[in-house]
């Protein structure tokens, strides 16, 4: 152990060392911090917290299994007699026990306030990868070099505990550090613009006004969360392409005749919303004659239960029975022939949500009308800033996500209610908030060549302006 590793160890050994105290004087921030990753690490998850301190953090996550790991020996002493239903080792992060190499896989991995106090990050970094599998989140929480005079003054007035010998690191240093590693990060998040009791409204400035553009650029907590790129599972996998439709006769044989075969394993599954124009008979029609043929394809058909595309949707991603699943809409807008390029990305593990993009490439004439052309746009920079991650299209109907995620994006949608008729935000908002790694597809839109849109211009203008709301309200401003 270096000299400096052991002036850490002592120092949080020492008698005069009380972490309680320090946590009641910071109980604002702490509470903030907590809150967060209360949205990110849903309860009864598996946890290991590198630099677990007295287990306070980890304790207060309520996790399936929570592990948690230090070097100071009267740390884990004080964890293990507060929070005996959770786990604690004493050890070295950076040299951690090979007993531990062959136990449970973990759903976050917490490093929190503790990146700096390590000799060789990289090194031990590289160490973690065996503790993940690809939905394996790791989650670094550090404080903003931007704050360091005003720490410095809280140590001085014995307001924050003194941070002894931690090297000072940046967002970019950290970001560098993982992709070093083959850690790649999902999102970036700033938080806290006031750590301390102000008269009852730092919860409200907290969560409304540090997440804005400005604000959140001198927010005191930044957090990475990143996912192992070694632990992604490259297996052959297969797909379930949903195609929803209503009034969509003329479509429904080019969708099939057009669709590439891009794996082994691909269903395809018509969801029919009610059609006037024989959509229904149609369908029925190609399938008997996909089945008399070369069966090139294995096609189910089901009347959606409900009203509106999310229903369809839904219902047949309900019903699926592959890894993979596609939504192509029936109108052909987005060529079927494009989807190739949407399974590459998913299948290679190089994204996790996949989202098609219409507004990069020219359009055909009359594919998309100018206004609705501009909000597009507009709206497109709003949801990077509130999302996180990319987005130039929002609305485009192509959509990719495996069916296991989609099952978790419910399970975690679940306390926004019913607050989508089209989807498109459920699966969005539903990636963002698992921190799934986002991929756009840049598309060709064309314009239509049967049948009328199903929906207005404004109504797309509405539906944007409501989400962006709510996905401040409900992501964005925890």
């Amino acid at each position: 152990m270096s000299i400096r590793k052991k002036n850490i160890k002592d120092f949080f050994n020492s008698p005069e060392m009380n972490r309680e105290k320090w946590l009641r004087k910071g109980r604002t921030f702490h509470k903030e911090d907590i809150n967060f990753l209360k949205e990110i690490i849903p309860e009864k998850s598996n946890v290991l917290e590198l630099g677990c301190g007295n287990g306070h953090l980890l304790a207060s996550l309520n996790p399936n299994y929570g592990l948690g790991i230090d070097f100071s020996k009267k740390f884990i002493k004080e964890a293990k007699r507060k929070y005996n239903k959770l786990n604690f080792v004493e050890a070295d992060i950076e040299k951690l026990p090979k007993t531990l190499r062959n136990k449970t896989k973990f759903d976050f991995i917490i490093i929190c306030d503790t990146i700096g106090y390590l000799d060789d990050i990289t090194d031990t970094l590289d160490s973690l990868h065996h503790f993940f599998t690809e939905d394996t989140r790791l989650i670094v929480s550090y404080y903003s070099p931007f704050w360091a005079p005003f720490l410095n003054l809280a140590t001085l007035f014995k307001l924050k505990m003194v941070n002894i010998n931690s090297t000072l690191l940046g967002t970019s240093d950290i970001s560098n550090f993982l992709d070093n590693s083959h850690y790649q990060t999902v999102r970036i998040e700033r938080k806290i613009l006031i750590p301390f009791s102000l008269f009852g409204i730092e919860r409200l400035i907290n969560r409304f006004v540090a997440p804005l553009p400005l604000f959140s650029n001198i927010c005191l907590r930044h957090y990475n969360i990143s996912r192992s790129l070694k632990a992604i599972n490259n297996k052959k996998k297969s797909a379930s392409i949903i195609i929803p439709c209503k009034n969509e006769r003329g479509n429904i044989a080019s969708a099939i005749s057009r669709l590439p075969r891009f794996t082994d394993n691909i269903e395809v599954i018509f969801v029919e919303g009610n059609s006037s124009d024989g959509t229904w008979e149609e369908i029925n029609r190609v399938i008997k004659v996909n089945n008399r043929t070369n069966k090139k394809f294995n096609i189910k058909a089901y009347k959606q239960p409900s009203k509106g595309k999310a229903d369809a949707v839904f219902h047949a991603f309900d019903n699926a029975t592959n890894d993979i699943l596609i939504i192509l809409d029936g109108d052909l807008t987005v060529a079927p022939e494009s989807l190739k390029k949407f399974w590459n990305k998913i299948s290679s593990g190089e994204a996790e949500y996949i989202n098609g993009s219409r507004l990069i490439y020219p359009m055909d004439n009359n594919a998309m009308r100018f206004l609705n052309y501009i909000a597009n746009k507009i709206f497109s920079i709003l949801f990077t800033w509130l999302l996180g991650q990319r987005f130039t299209d929002t609305l485009c109907g192509t959509k990719v996500i495996s069916k296991k995620n989609y099952l978790r994006a419910k399970k975690k949608n679940n306390d926004l209610g019913n607050f989508d008729p089209f989807g498109d935000f459920f699966l969005i908002f539903g990636a963002s908030r698992l921190c799934l790694k986002i991929n756009e597809v840049p598309i060709r839109y064309k314009a239509r060549v049967y049948g009328e849109t199903q929906i207005s211009r404004f109504s797309h203008g509405m539906l944007l302006l409501k989400m962006l709301v709510f996905a401040f309200l409900k992501i964005k401003a925890i």
